[in-house]
C-alpha cells in the first residue's frame, strides 16, 4: 500500500506538530503561498520544494535558499532524495520526514500556528530534537550491517588460548563502524539496551556457528543488566545446540547493590552462565559487592594495566593487593589491556591467571577469527 509522508516538528512547549505532504510540489518558506508557511528567521520566502521523483520517493530541492537546507545535517547542494526518518533543516527550523501508511487511522495536527516549530537563532549551530541516521540505526537493529570481532584472552603463564571476548561491530554502510558512537546514537533514541542485545545475539550465534563449546565473554549494558527480558534473551542463547559456555561481563556502573547483584548472580547460576565483573578499578573498586557476590571472573580495567611496570611502587602494591584479595574471594583475575611484554612481566608477577591486550591478540573479525581454544 502507498504510504502518506508527512513532516513532524516539535513545538517549544515540547508537544508534536505534524504537516501532512498532501500535494506535490510542496513547498516551504515563510510566505503565504506557500504549503508549509513558517514565519521565521532564517528561512526565505520560497526556501525549499519537495517533489516526487521517479523512482517514487520524495525529492528535496532547494531553491537558492539564503542559509541552506540540511538533510541529516549536510547541506543540501541542487537536490536529495530523502528516506523515512530523515532529519531535515530549513534554514534553522527542524522537522523529521515520517511516513504512514494510507489505511491508517492516524490523524495528523492542522497547520495550526508555524511560529510554535521548534527554531535557533540565525547564526546558531542546527537543533537537534531529532536524531540523524535513525532509519539506519532501526535497519542495524533488525540486522542489516551487524557484526562483530573476538578478541582472545589466553594463560597469563602459558599464552595459551582460554576464551574469547565478543566487541560488537557495524558494516552498515549508513552508520559508523566504532561501537562507541554507536551507543552515543543509541543514547540519544534510548535504545542502549536493544543495541547490546542486537550485538550479542548475532556474535553469540555466529560464533557458535564455527565453533561448538568455545568459551565467550559478551557485554551487556547498564540499563539492561537486571531486566528479565535480558535474562531471558539470555537462556535461550545458551539452550541452543552447540552454543558457547557464555560469560556475561557486568560492567562496574551497574553493580550498585547487592541485593540485585545476588539475586542475579542466583539467576546466572540456574541459566548456567558464569559472570565477571568488567572494568575492575576503573571508578569505585567495588569491593562491598565483589565480597558479597564474588564473581567468576574478575577483569581488571586497563587504565591500570598500562604502564604498570612503570608505575609507582605504592600502585603497584595496591594493584597487587587486589589480584590477592580476588584470589581470596575464589574469583579468576584478568588483566585487561596488557600492550607490552614488561606491563606482562609485572602482571604474572603480581599473580594474574589471564591477559587480555593487544600483546597477545587483537580483536579480530567473526567472519575470519582464528582457531578455538583447547
Amino acid at each position: 500500500m502507498d504510504n502518506i509522508w508527512y513532516l513532524e516538528a516539535k513545538a517549544a512547549d515540547g508537544s508534536r506538530l505534524t504537516y501532512d505532504i498532501d500535494r506535490l510540489p510542496f513547498r516551504i518558506g515563510r510566505d503565504a503561498s506557500n504549503e508549509l508557511p513558517v514565519q521565521a528567521l532564517g528561512l526565505s520566502r520560497h526556501h525549499a520544494e519537495l517533489g516526487a521523483d521517479i523512482t517514487g520517493r520524495l525529492r528535496l530541492t532547494d531553491l537558492d535558499s539564503t542559509n541552506g537546507t540540511y538533510v541529516n545535517r549536510e547541506r543540501v547542494n541542487g537536490s536529495q532524495l530523502l528516506a523515512e526518518d530523515d532529519v531535515i533543516h530549513f534554514g534553522n527550523a527542524e522537522y523529521r520526514l515520517r511516513a504512514r501508511n494510507q489505511d491508517s487511522t492516524f490523524a495528523a495536527k492542522p497547520l495550526g500556528d508555524p511560529d510554535r516549530t521548534v527554531l535557533v537563532p540565525t547564526g546558531q549551530s542546527l537543533s537537534e530534537h531529532f536524531v540523524p541516521h535513525e532509519r539506519q540505526f532501526k535497519e542495524l537493529l533488525r540486522g542489516h550491517g551487524l557484526s562483530g570481532a573476538i578478541q582472545p584472552i589466553v594463560d597469563a603463564k602459558t599464552g595459551g588460548l582460554v576464551a574469547y571476548e565478543l566487541l560488537g561491530r557495524s558494516t552498515h554502510p549508513g552508520l559508523p563502524a566504532s561501537p562507541i558512537r554507536l551507543f552515543h546514537l543509541a543514547a540519544q533514541l534510548e535504545r542502549e539496551a536493544e543495541l547490546s542485545e542486537a550485538f550479542r545475539e548475532h556474535g553469540v550465534r555466529a560464533v557458535a556457528a564455527r565453533h561448538q563449546g568455545v568459551t565467550l565473554f559478551v557485554n551487556t549494558h547498564p540499563k539492561e543488566t537486571f531486566e528479565e527480558g535480558f535474562l531471558a534473551a539470555l537462556e535461550r542463547l545458551r539452550s541452543d545446540p552447540g552454543g558457547p559456555n557464555i560469560v556475561i561481563e557486568v560492567h562496574e556502573t551497574a553493580v550498585m547493590e547487592v541485593p540485585r547483584m545476588r539475586e542475579l548472580a542466583a539467576r546466572l547460576k540456574e541459566i548456567g552462565v558464569r559472570f565477571a565483573y568488567d572494568d575492575f578499578g576503573a571508578g569505585q573498586a567495588r569491593l562491598n559487592e565483589l565480597g558479597e557476590v564474588p564473581a567468576h571472573f574478575v577483569k581488571f580495567d586497563m587504565g591500570l594495566i598500562r604502564g604498570i611496570d612503570t608505575a609507582s611502587e605504592r600502585k603497584q602494591k595496591v594493584v597487587s593487593d587486589l589480584v590477592r584479595l580476588v584470589h581470596s574471594l575464589g574469583s579468576v583475575s584478568l588483566a585487561e589491556g596488557v600492550e607490552t611484554e614488561a606491563e606482562a612481566e609485572v602482571c604474572r608477577a603480581m599473580g594474574f591467571q589471564l591477559f587480555q591486550g593487544y600483546l597477545t591478540g587483537r580483536p579480530v573479525s567473526i567472519d575470519a577469527d582464528p582457531g578455538t581454544p583447547g
